[in-house]
């Protein structure tokens, strides 16, 4: 972003006309010699004039707008006075000039409280009045233009009452330092209210606090703290996060939040499920890690203080992941071989086994009782600890199910073997069950391994982001180079990056010219030219060339952080989807231990002789007709059938999250470079100069690239190769940075680069100029071709749309979904592609974090996001997004910061998973229907409700048959997803 928010900087301001090295010389000697301008240099092919500025940024620019206009060029950008009202004091103006100079296209901005006024110089091009209008109102604060006149001014500008709430709001109490006075008082009130989602806000300069009251779904504590820090004041707050050990469920995260915003002096938490940790935002003095690990410890969960940097905590927290992912695969393989040998003597009949005919039932049921004594008291541990945790602070969950349901029919099955007299007072069969719990604790416990298989898999996109960052830096003190580890650089050291080296922390270019790899953080395959007063960012790759740069930002403050720590955020924010089968179970059991209840005390009372008999089996039938084999089955096999068919087809689902919420998407965001266009850059177009072939000197061109490192280089020797051509070899080959290459072939002096270098070495381009600007127009780089001092011709080179690019955003929009195009490429090579694809709307110039911005923006207003990217730069915002799609050929961090990869570089595959989703979450809701239908048909006729007008129970074989049939109903439908075209 090119902003000028302070004198002393070197700036760079878009100009237009220029076409040449004369150009750029006049434009040069017309600023030269203006009061702030301590330095200049024009770029004609960049339509651009990078300044040192030692003046007041507003009157310096201005100055150098009208000599650029008199010598026959055009500054395209514009300087105004605006009114601003509710500002009342130094604080104010910060606050303005602050949201301004924030926006990407607003050069320089100063605010006047005493003429409620603030002068703007932008860039048209970039921003308009009406997002101006919007981050002061943000601010608090009412911008008047005669585009907008944003509420939240007062009567006068149209304000509407704050919106009513719904009662679920949460209190928040921050600490504010720095009021003094009423108007502090009320200037901090007005930007707490001004946020949307503040329904009231109560602030006490005594006691240096604000008592904040917000809907959760509309603002958070991060955004209450921003605004008030924006204001001018301090909010002496702190972020921590840590690991939480034993959750399972949406009521494991929900019991952890709720002990943690009891405490005093905490402001916000919020706990991930996938990453398993609790980020906390609090007050240090009022609330520590002590009190944060004894309130999740009250609750059956362990809360765990990290040590040691980020990655080796993910490293340590990845290793005990690991263990546990072992013990749990290792309960699955012995509770399977024990399973084997139960359903075979259970089974046998069925099984055609006739060597078991013989075999006494006594014995028969003694064998299965010995499989089964291990696998119910080893294998389904997990589920009795997770049913303990949970039930000794009164609540239930899918574990409380589990164990409920499977201790009644192994209780149940070993009544009937030590007391078969007991069941045949009753006229019951003393049939047991060993298999049916056996096999719920089976199948359960595989879905609970491959569940957690998935979610070690959310802190991979971190811990790939982490490892991008140097570890060495090469910094110049007391005139040596010492080579140093990246954490001993401080801001203003002076740093040395030579070729291959990748830039330790951000900076600016202090000296030398290069090109560098910014694909990182823009995503673009393009190199960018680097030469003294532009920023450099860590992490980027150098590609030739040495410079020296100066450490402006390091630690958590370079771009390689802040997209670790907006990766980490948006994962964190992404609320936790709660399991409908934990829902269920909240409700669900204690209904039937209610029911069982009641079945025991009707039976005892009211029932026949043997009275007890009849009250505990049909009390303890209840219980088994509640096993949750179908609800258990419902959605994971209509999941992995789903998984499977997308795989089968080209689309890896890495979570059956994203699998379910697919089908809500209804706009879906498209990065540029390698999905939508191919990702590389490939020779468009070849134009020769007037009677030349271009077999003449094609070749000639690709023999001098061959020896360059430029990615476009590559481009123009494939192309040469693939006419045909022959490559001969290059003698005193000479890199021009920033402008080209040159050297001889063939005898003949070879020049390619921009149009400045070969009209330097007297080549005419004005024949070619109004072309070149065609194909520049068109999102083409163009590079000038010049033998012997002559003009030979131009050769384009782009990144092209894929073949199925226009197709896939076709069917999109015809099932109704939105398509976005967001890329950190400039507004010309963007629109140029959109309109080739056939997109209409495009936000160009996204650096990563701003990506995520849009994504949330478009999420703020009602938008369900899926965003498509193959980049490092997209990963915060695949994050952000309510669904991530990473093409197949993108980078390890995209794909792991993705919840869905196309595994075929098809764009249509979008279009193609949002099908799988919806075909998967109707058969999903058809099973749920049978499973629901079966326990609420059953467990009323296990209660022996028809007993007093049939005198029939339900036999516990019939109950058996009938709990296999439902679930080979619920499978036998989910394998009908295989069958569906997509």
């Amino acid at each position: 972003m090119d902003t000028l928010q302070e004198a002393g900087k070197t700036v760079r301001l878009p100009v237009t006309g220029m076409t040449c090295g004369h150009c750029e010389a006049s434009v040069e000697q017309a600023v030269t010699g203006i009061d702030g301008v301590a330095g200049a240099e024009a770029d004609a092919h960049n339509d651009r004039l990078a300044l040192t500025l030692d003046g007041d940024p507003g009157e310096v620019v201005a100055a150098v707008a009208e000599a650029v206009a008199e010598a026959g060029y055009q500054v395209d950008v514009r300087t105004e006075t605006f009114t601003v009202t509710g500002m009342t004091c130094g604080h104010c103006e910060a606050a303005v000039a602050h949201a301004l100079n924030g926006l990407d296209g607003v050069l320089a901005a100063s605010a006047d409280a005493g003429d409620d006024s603030v002068t703007v110089t932008w860039e048209p091009q970039r921003v308009d009045e009406t997002a101006m209008a919007t981050a002061v109102a943000e601010a608090g604060y009412s911008l008047v233009t005669q585009e907008v006149v944003p509420a939240g001014s007062g009567d006068e500008a149209g304000e509407e009452p704050l919106p009513v709430l719904p009662a679920a709001t949460t209190n928040a109490i921050l600490p504010v330092s720095g009021m003094s006075c009423a108007a502090c008082v009320a200037r901090v009130r007005e930007v707490l209210l001004g946020l949307k989602g503040v329904a009231a806000a109560e602030v006490d300069v005594a006691a240096e606090q604000a008592n904040v009251r917000y809907d959760p779904e509309r603002v958070d504590a991060g955004d209450l703290v921003a605004a008030v820090q924006e204001a001018g004041y301090e909010v002496p707050v702190a972020t921590a996060r840590y690991p939480v050990r034993g959750m399972q469920c949406a009521s494991c995260v929900s019991k952890v939040q709720g002990a943690l915003l009891d405490l005093p002096g905490v402001v916000e938490v919020s706990v991930n499920l996938a990453l398993e940790e609790a980020t906390v935002t609090y007050v240090p003095g009022r609330a520590g890690f002590a009190d944060f690990q004894q309130a999740v410890k009250a609750t059956g969960f362990e809360l765990i203080k990290p040590a040691g940097d980020d990655e080796a905590v993910l490293e340590r927290e990845e290793a005990e992941r690991t263990q546990r992912l072992g013990r749990l695969k290792g309960r699955f393989l012995i509770g399977a071989g024990l399973l084997v040998p139960i359903l075979i003597l259970a089974n046998w009949s069925h099984l055609g086994l006739s060597a078991l005919a013989g075999l006494p039932s006594g014995v028969n049921h003694g064998l299965q009782l010995l499989f089964a004594l291990p696998l119910q008291a080893y294998v389904a541990a997990p589920f009795y600890a997770g049913a303990w945790r949970v039930g000794r602070h009164g609540a239930t969950d899918m574990n409380t199910l589990v164990a409920v349901g499977t201790t009644a029919a192994f209780a149940y099955s070993l009544a009937a073997m030590v007391w078969p007299d007991f069941f045949r007072a009753a006229g019951r069969d003393a049939a047991v069950y060993f298999d049916t719990a056996g096999a719920i604790i089976v199948i359960l416990l595989l879905g609970r391994w491959l569940e957690g298989r998935a979610k070690g898999r959310t802190s991979e996109a971190i811990k790939r982001l982490m490892r991008l960052a140097p570890r060495r830096a090469r910094v110049l003190r007391d005139g040596k180079v010492h080579d140093l580890p990246v954490d001993e650089v401080v801001e203003g050291d002076q740093l040395v990056v030579r070729p291959g080296e990748q830039v330790p922390v951000d900076g600016t270019v202090i000296e030398g010219r290069s090109s560098l790899d910014e694909s990182m953080v823009t995503g673009e395959s393009l190199p960018v030219e680097k030469t003294a007063g532009d920023e450099v960012v860590g992490g980027t790759m150098n590609q030739h060339g040495t410079f020296r740069f100066r450490a402006d930002k390091i630690g958590s403050q370079t771009v390689l952080a802040r997209i670790v720590e907006q990766v980490r955020q948006a994962q964190a924010q992404q609320p936790p989807v709660a399991r409908l089968a934990d829902q269920v179970a909240a409700v669900f059991v204690p209904a039937v231990m209610a029911a069982a209840g009641v079945t025991f005390g009707v039976w005892w009372v009211f029932g026949p002789e043997p009275a007890l008999t009849f009250a505990v089996l049909n009390a303890i039938a209840v219980l088994i007709i509640a096993c949750p084999c179908a609800l258990g089955l419902a959605t994971p096999t209509s999941v992995m059938v789903g998984i499977g068919l997308g795989a089968a087809r080209g689309i890896l689902i890495r979570s059956a999250e994203a699998l379910e919420s697919a089908h809500k998407i209804d706009t879906v965001v498209f990065d540029k470079t390698g999905t939508l266009t191919q990702g590389r850059p490939r020779v468009t177009e070849v134009v020769a100069s007037g009677d030349r072939a271009e077999s003449e000197w094609l070749p000639l061109v690709a023999a001098l690239e061959a020896g360059s490192e430029h990615v476009l280089a590559d481009a123009v020797v494939a192309y040469a190769r693939e006419q045909g051509y022959e490559v001969p070899a290059a003698e005193d080959f000479e890199a021009q940075p920033g402008q080209g290459v040159r050297g001889k072939v063939d005898g003949a002096c070879v020049i390619v680069g921009n149009a400045s270098l070969a009209g330097g070495e007297g080549a005419a381009t004005a024949p070619l100029s109004e072309r070149a600007q065609n194909l520049e127009e068109n999102g083409r780089t163009v590079l000038w071709v010049a033998v012997n001092g002559e003009l030979a011709g131009l050769v384009a080179v782009a990144d092209p749309p894929r073949a199925e690019a226009a197709e896939a955003v076709r069917e999109l929009q015809d099932s109704g979904v939105r398509v976005v195009l967001l890329t950190g490429d400039n507004p010309r090579t963007a629109n140029a592609v959109a309109r080739q694809v056939g997109v209409g709307q495009v936000l160009a110039g996204a650096l990563p974090e701003r990506k995520a911005d849009e994504i949330q923006r478009l999420r703020d207003a009602g938008a369900r996001v899926a965003m498509v990217g193959d980049g490092i730069n997209d990963a915060p915002a695949l994050a952000r997004a309510d669904i991530g799609i990473a093409m197949g050929q993108g980078t390890d961090v995209a794909i792991e910061a993705a919840d869905i990869a196309l595994l075929r570089d098809d764009p249509r595959h979008v279009r193609r998973a949002v099908r799988l989703s919806r075909l998967t979450l109707r058969n999903i809701k058809q099973n749920l229907f049978w499973a629901f239908a079966y326990n609420v048909t059953l467990i009323p006729l296990a209660a022996g409700v028809l007993y007093p007008f049939t005198g029939w129970t339900l036999s516990p074989i019939l109950a058996a048959a009938a709990m296999g049939l439902s679930s080979v109903s619920v499978v036998s439908n989910a394998l009908r997803l295989r069958g569906m075209r997509l």
